[in-house]
């Protein structure tokens, strides 16, 4: 592989012009299929497989034409203090708003709260349920005013009106602190660098990848059902990776001319062997991104293949785009060790002759843990293990109206609706029973049955279609949406349908929002095992293959297991114990969202094979070479610890820069995979690794003499060019004969 993406990279650097027009093209083609494709309409949010996605395609095809994918708002007055809605100023302004509210051109329905019993029992709190045609995010923005307009007039007659729902729901913002991940970026390659050309390489050809990417991504948002979250994460992983990737190629070109090449063999080699590690680990994220599918949960699905596809660009544009525009910056990108003048470089130093070279800092750090390693090691492991303590506590959910700001009107509204009429009212629980075929007493005796329940505030009566053999069934359970106790209602009810089915030939379902999300969480917990079996034990395979040992990608896994739990730690800490949550703009705790844990061991895992591959295949490189265990781990280091470093705190700052974000799915996804780098890049492969590979000493690279002929030769290492070298060494020797 080395010798392909050597003469890969010269190519490239030859035929820049070609290249960097094509890279253009690409985003230009990109950027015209985003701009002129129709805006995408709200993500279908299935759950194959599941009970409660089985009531839901139920009632699409029993109750047809009610919209079942429609946006719905809930407008929640509230009476002024000494008065009830039932007063007749009161009663009147809010027929009045009901009034407004059904001559909108995309309403379906708006039930008055008079007749339908949405009066609180102390009277003061009051609600009118709206129901549209078309979904949220397709709502017209008239209809969105129209909604405001009335609920404004309502507050002028002195009421206290608020609006939950998803009528009103946003594309979510990330705010100014990704731009700020951006520029401290940029402060990185900047100081690694010395340079402003070499460190605008990498920012320059990661914007490039991810414009092309996110592009894409919403060209095809509305043929392929693709939501605003799947763009958020892709341009997350995609600046993030392809920052990195660039950073890694640029970093061993300057090295190579440090080492007296030319320009374009420089280029070639840093292709041939940053490549190499650029690859497998691009190759790493994309299997990881990709395995998401084994969950079969579409959404989560779609986010994975949109991710992986933008790291694949990431990974082409390192590959071709970098050697171009090296060759195009010329002798601008200055060899390792130099400055450009605007930096400092060019200044006479003091004279250094006859003392020795002083050591960088990698070379230090691994000399002392090479030393002391069972120390480093046990306080690696000692203070990840406290770190993901709070990891025996996670508590799983998905958001809604609770989790809001107290500052958003939808927040308000579940506040206002959760005093009135009790917790439970924000989740209520659908209940559809299918007597097709079957005793039509089912009705009245699932009815019966979950009133005799522990946990049921209240229960409406069957309300059967126009065939008479389906009916639906309202239940309010005592306690809020993400309790305990709720959940285990949804079981009881299910438990009890069981029993009604072997008696009547009825089927009952339980579905709804909270049933949602409680089956979501299930299956997420059902598919975490398999999940990581796969994903690891791929990236296992692959590992083997690149480093030719067993103990090396064993290590890896296990790295990779302790950083993920003590991130996971983290966000429990944060987002569900409130731990530092004003500094993170956490306004409300609670469950940590249900798809959060297998996301993490996904994404994570994907990245932290990053660090593995580009830092270990150094000291691979060096043992192959001659070097002794230990000396080959401080040759890694020496090579590779400031990059892997800068690579890592530039990943740390992109993630972080999505904390901002308005959307607390966003916002934790950012947070948690920021801390998870930092504990993955600074603990476990800055200390665990070396520690660990110091112990082992020559078994690390250990591998059974027939798994060493089986498996294929990729040459990470680089030794076909060193070949290559030897060639062209001899053939100037008998030139010279």
């Amino acid at each position: 592989m080395a010798t392909f993406l050597y003469k890969l990279g010269r190519l490239a650097f030859r035929r820049r012009h070609f290249v960097a027009l094509l890279w253009v093209a690409l985003l230009t083609l990109a950027g015209v299929g985003a701009a002129s494709a129709p805006p995408a309409g709200s993500t279908s949010f299935s759950i194959p497989g599941t009970e409660a996605q089985k009531a839901f395609d139920l009632l699409e095809q029993r109750f047809p034409g009610q919209s079942a994918d429609g946006a719905t708002a809930r407008v929640v007055f509230k009476a002024p203090s000494g008065e009830k809605m039932t007063d007749a100023g009161n009663k009147a302004a809010v027929q009045k708003t009901v009034r407004e509210l059904s001559d909108g051109s995309e309403v379906a329905s708006v039930a008055d709260p008079y007749k339908g019993n949405a009066v609180s029992k102390d009277g003061t709190i009051a609600y009118a349920s709206v129901r549209y045609d078309v979904s949220g995010m397709e709502l017209e923005e008239s209809s969105k005013d129209a909604l405001k307009d009335a609920a404004q007039q309502a507050r002028d007659s002195g009421l206290t009106v608020e609006i939950g729902g998803d009528a009103l729901q946003a594309i979510p913002e990330t705010g100014a602190t990704e731009v700020i991940g951006i520029a401290i970026a940029a402060v990185v390659l900047v100081i690694t660098f010395g340079s402003l050309i070499a460190a605008g390489l990498p920012l320059l050809t990661a914007l490039i990848g991810v414009g092309i990417g996110v592009s894409s991504i919403t060209a095809l948002a509305g043929v392929m059902d693709l939501g605003s979250t799947t763009s958020t994460l892709a341009m997350m992983i995609g600046l993030a990776v392809g920052i990195d990737y660039a950073l890694f190629i640029v970093s061993r070109y300057r090295a190579e001319l440090a080492e007296g090449r030319e320009r374009e063999d420089a280029a070639g080699r840093a292709v041939g062997t940053a490549g190499s590690a650029v690859v497998f680990a691009g190759l790493t994220v994309v299997i990881a991104l990709v395995g998401l599918a084994v969950v079969n949960i579409p959404m989560l699905t779609k986010m994975g293949v949109a991710a992986a596809g933008t790291v694949a660009i990431a990974v082409l544009i390192a590959l071709t785009m970098i050697p171009a525009l090296l060759g195009y910056a010329g002798r601008k990108v200055r060899p390792a060790g130099q400055k450009s003048r605007l930096l400092g470089g060019g200044r006479a130093k003091a004279s250094t002759e006859g003392r020795p070279a002083k050591a960088n800092m990698g070379t230090r750090w691994a000399s002392f843990v090479v030393r002391r390693p069972l120390a480093v090691l046990l306080l690696g492991v000692i203070g990840l293990g406290a770190a993901a303590i709070p990891a025996a506590s996670l508590e799983l959910g998905l958001p809604d109206d609770g989790s809001q700001p107290t500052s958003t009107t939808q927040r308000r509204a579940y506040d206002l609706l959760s005093d009135g009429f009790g917790p439970g009212f924000n989740g209520p629980l659908l209940v559809v029973v299918d007597a097709k075929g079957s005793d039509k007493s089912a009705f009245t005796k699932v009815s019966d049955e979950i009133k005799g329940l522990d946990g049921v505030k209240a229960v409406t009566p069957p309300a059967p279609n126009k065939a008479g053999d389906t009916a639906t069934i309202s239940v309010i359970p005592d306690y809020k949406p993400s309790s305990v106790e709720t959940e285990n209602l949804v079981h009881a009810i299910r438990d009890a349908g069981a029993d009604i089915k072997a008696d009547t030939g009825a089927e009952t379902l339980v579905t709804g929002s909270t049933a949602m999300n409680i089956d979501v969480s299930q299956k997420l917990n059902d598919a975490l095992i398999p999940y990581l079996v796969l994903v690891v034990g791929l990236a296992f395979l692959l590992l083997i293959v690149v480093f030719r040992s067993i103990l090396v990608p064993l290590k890896a896994a296990l790295g990779f297991l302790l950083s993920v739990m003590a991130a996971l730690g983290a966000v429990v800490a944060v987002f569900q114990w409130g731990w530092l949550a004003g500094l993170m703009g956490v306004e409300e705790t609670g469950p940590v969202m249900s798809m959060m844990p297998i996301f993490m061991v996904g994404v994570v895992f994907g990245l932290a094979m990053d660090y593995e591959v580009f830092l270990v295949t150094r000291m691979r490189e060096a043992y192959v070479h001659g070097e002794k265990p230990a000396q080959a781990v401080v040759t890694g280091f020496k090579h590779g610890a400031r990059v892997v470093t800068a690579a890592a705190v530039i990943m740390m700052a992109v993630f972080s820069g999505f904390i901002g974000s308005s959307e607390s799915m966003v916002k934790m996804i950012g947070f948690g995979l920021a801390i998870a780098v930092f504990f993955d890049a600074f603990i476990v492969r800055m200390a665990i690794v070396p520690a660990v590979l110091a112990l082992l000493g020559k078994r690390a690279w250990w591998l059974p003499r027939w798994l060493d002929r089986a498996l294929p030769n990729v040459d990470v290492e680089g030794e076909g060019l060193r070949k290559l070298d030897d060639g062209r060494d001899e053939d100037r020797e008998l030139v010279r004969v």
